[in-house]
Parts: structure tokens; sequence; C-alpha cells
């Protein structure tokens, strides 16, 4: 039986990888993003190796795109299983400078986005008896660790709590919900970062400290991991008949775990402080 999987955020990075990959291992994968017009080197890859793959729209942001989107998979299938939660973006900025719209526009995407297509994939697996729900949070999810970023964490560290819940309610459909942790990741996510609109670099009182951040995040994406290295490990998770309830990924997350279990609250907040202001990055090289 060939096992189908849907992959939301496909256009670029770990969604762009991950479809490729479960595709090479003859998944009938359905790579979704909002704008088709950033399928085309997935599209053409697809079709110089013969692979599984098929591109059809979907915002997670809207109720009625996720609900044509399953219902075309549906229709074509009668099943699905694999979902892998990857849309998601980044909001930067003070809380002070953050409008409260921006801060919902951050959790209609990584959150709620989320909701809408695992609620949109429960009901065909829990009838069938089987599926992986795949959720990428990442490691700031477990750890507050880009001053500037509150609403992204809250946003992840949300999807956390949802998943552990979640768990238990498909435990005995035989349902396994799974999150994944990276940590830092070279894709073109930092290029996307949107910053609040009423930042104003030359007034903000937190212009000096802002900088120094931006300055300290070339250091720490050093040691960030390939988008293809998420892939693999999401694969893996995905294959296994006892999988973890998370993954952390990359050299960074587990630095950043490690100093979690070993520091104190204290230390901690001054190693992340240090780990940008003194571009340091977050492999502890101690550790």
């Amino acid at each position: 039986m060939t096992k189908v999987a849907v992959v939301t955020g496909s256009s670029s990075g770990i969604g762009f990888e991950t479809s490729l990959l479960l595709a090479r291992n003859q998944f009938k994968t359905y790579a979704t993003m909002r704008n088709l017009n950033k399928s085309t080197e997935l599209l053409e890859i697809a079709a110089k190796e013969n692979i599984p793959l098929k591109v059809i729209p979907l915002d997670v942001n809207d109720d009625a795109s996720v609900d044509n989107a399953f219902d075309t998979i549906l229709n074509e299938n009668q099943r699905i299983d694999v979902l892998v939660n990857n849309a998601g973006f980044d909001m930067f900025g003070s809380l002070e400078e953050l409008t409260i719209d921006e801060i919902r526009a951050q959790f209609e995407t990584n959150f709620f986005g989320v909701v809408r297509t695992t609620k949109a994939v429960i009901p065909t697996m829990r009838k069938q008896g089987s599926g992986v729900i795949i959720t990428v949070s990442s490691i700031g999810g477990r750890v507050g660790l880009v001053p500037f970023n509150t609403p992204y964490h809250a946003s992840k560290f949300a999807l956390e709590g949802f998943t552990e819940s979640l768990r238990h309610e498909l435990a005995e459909f035989g349902v396994k919900a799974i999150l994944i942790e990276p940590g830092g990741v070279k894709t073109n996510f930092v290029d996307n970062i949107k910053t609040a609109k009423n930042y104003n670099p030359t007034d903000s009182p937190y212009a000096k400290t802002m900088q120094k951040i931006f300055e300290g995040i070339g250091p720490i994406m050093a040691d960030a991991s390939p988008p293809g290295e998420v892939a693999r490990v999401i694969l893996s998770a995905i294959n296994s008949n006892v999988p973890n309830v998370r993954y952390p990924v990359g050299k960074d997350a587990e630095s950043v775990l490690k100093a979690r279990s070993e520091l104190s609250d204290n230390e901690m907040e001054r190693w992340i402080r240090e780990s940008y202001t003194d571009k340091k990055g977050f492999v502890r090289k101690s550790a």
C-alpha cells in the first residue's frame, strides 16, 4: 500500500526538503504552499527524478483553503498517512513596539495554522486506525532563546503543549503526534523575518540592543543545520514504530538543552545573552 503524505510550507527550506525526501522514499507526497508560483524548482526536481510528488495550494490561515486541499487529497486517495505541519514565520520586535494584530498574525500561522490542518486530518486517521502528525516546532519552543522574539517563542511553546495533550487524545486510535525541534536552520527563514511596523532604528529605545542581537545571529547561524538534516529526522520519526515525543535537531539544539539541564535560570539567561552580545553562538565548546 502506498502511503500518502501532506507537507505544509513546501516552497522552501524544511518543507521543500521534506517533501522531496518523502517522495523519494515512495510516499505519495502532496507538497502544499500558498503561492504556486514558488513551486517551479520543486516540480522540476520531481519530474526529473520521476518521484510521486504533487503540488497543491494550501493556505494554513484560511479555513476554506485547508478544507479544499484535504478534500482534494482524500478524493484522490481515500486516506492520509502523514501530515507534516511545517508552515510558519518569525516576527521580530520588542513587545512594546509590536501591535496586537502583528502578534495575532504570528499565532494565526504558527499555531492556529497547525490546529486547522491537524483538525482536518484527524477524522481520517482516526477511522483508518493509523497516522502520523509531525509538527515542526523549534528548540525555541522549549527555551526562550531569542530576545525580541516573544510572539514566535510563545507560538512554539503553545505547539509543545498542544501536541503533548493531543497525544493522549489520539493514542487509542493508533495516531501518533510528534514534535520536531530544530535549532538554527540554514534556510531563507531569517531573510523572511518580519519586523514590528512600529520599530524605528533611529529613535527606538531598543535599537542598540536589537542591533547587537542582529549582529550576534551570524555566529549562531554558523552552527545551523541544513534543512535536509531536519527532513531526515522527520522521515526517521515517521518510520519509527515507537517514536519519541520530540526530536531536537542540530548541535545548537542539543547544546541548549544540555545547558538548560545544567544551569540555573539566572545562569541560563546570562549564557543566552552572552551568546548574542559576545557572538559566541549556542554551541558550548565545553559541552
